[in-house]
């Protein structure tokens, strides 16, 4: 049976364009490709969990343009529950400047537009909703309110609270604290204090964290894969090897399979080997909610 997976994220329109290679400081480089469609990681996270099987419902805010009109409709059909995406007048949708290399390698930059006015106001409307078998998770492209009021919010109703720092936002360090798990790249997770150069000493690295600095750690490690770890047990999950064309989303495909997995009672360790699945898939096809599998 079908468990709730309440996602409170971001929303954007994603402007890709690909490259043979990134440019230099001051450089101007032609691009041999140009796409748009849905983006943020609220909305990427919850089509991933979507297509794996959750029943999704998605807590964001978009400007009342036509981005934000065909965003929203496009997150209906993927099959998520958008009653909550609602439209801010005056306000222009979010939106994310994707360069792609012939690597699939990938760079980007986020203008938060709407996403800025999702506030601690709307989580407050969600605390009725929450409570024990609840599982939440939310993003560093909200605001810093909205993470820590939702980590206080979950911790009151008995909630599960996923977070996925990306970006490295200064919260509170009860809402690091709360997160089961805090999900982090291994430049994000620099950020906070954790350090490795093989997926060893990230193993090591997560375990010491677990129970310290959040109550679970998953650190993801690209084509490597991804370390977890709680206060009684750690891991690590290779990566099968396979042709990357598009790294574009694949993090996000991760963090929402392993979300839906949570919800539905998988233990972290499992949960982490069907999402180092899902973004090992992911990069095989380009585009981002368009290279998801399904469960």
């Amino acid at each position: 049976m079908k468990r709730t997976l309440l996602v409170v994220g971001s929303v954007n329109v994603d402007a890709v364009s690909g490259v043979d290679r990134f440019p230099a400081p001051g450089e101007t480089v032609l691009a041999s490709s140009y796409r748009q469609g849905l983006g943020g990681k609220g909305a990427n996270q919850a089509v991933a969990a979507a297509l794996d099987g959750a029943r999704v419902e998605l807590v964001a805010r978009t400007g009342d343009d036509a981005g934000g009109a065909a965003v929203r409709t496009e997150l209906a059909g993927w099959g998520v529950d958008v009653t909550d995406v609602a439209a801010v007048p005056g306000v222009p949708t979010g939106i994310a400047q994707i360069l792609v290399d012939a690597r699939g390698e990938n760079m980007i930059a986020v203008s938060s537009g709407a996403n800025d006015a999702l506030d601690a106001a709307a989580v407050d409307a969600l605390a009725d909703r929450l409570g024990p078998g609840t599982t939440v998770l939310s993003q560093g492209e909200v605001p810093v309110e909205v993470l820590d009021r939702l980590a206080e919010v979950c911790r009151d109703r008995g909630a599960r609270f996923v977070l996925n720092l990306a970006p490295p936002r200064d919260v509170a360090p009860r809402t690091l604290r709360t997160a089961d798990p805090l999900v982090v790249n291994e430049h994000e997770a620099r950020t906070l204090g954790l350090d490795g150069a093989d997926p060893e000493d990230w193993r090591l690295a997560c375990a010491a964290a677990a129970g310290r600095l959040a109550e679970a750690v998953v650190v993801t490690l690209g084509a490597r894969g991804a370390v977890a770890a709680t206060c009684t047990s750690s891991a690590y999950v290779a990566a099968p090897v396979v042709d990357a064309v598009d790294a574009t989303g694949a993090g996000d495909a991760f963090v929402g399979v392993l979300a839906s997995r949570l919800a539905v009672g998988v233990d972290l360790g499992g949960a982490v080997q069907s999402a180092v699945a899902a973004a090992s898939q992911a990069v095989t096809r380009h585009g981002t909610v368009e290279s998801y599998p399904r469960r």
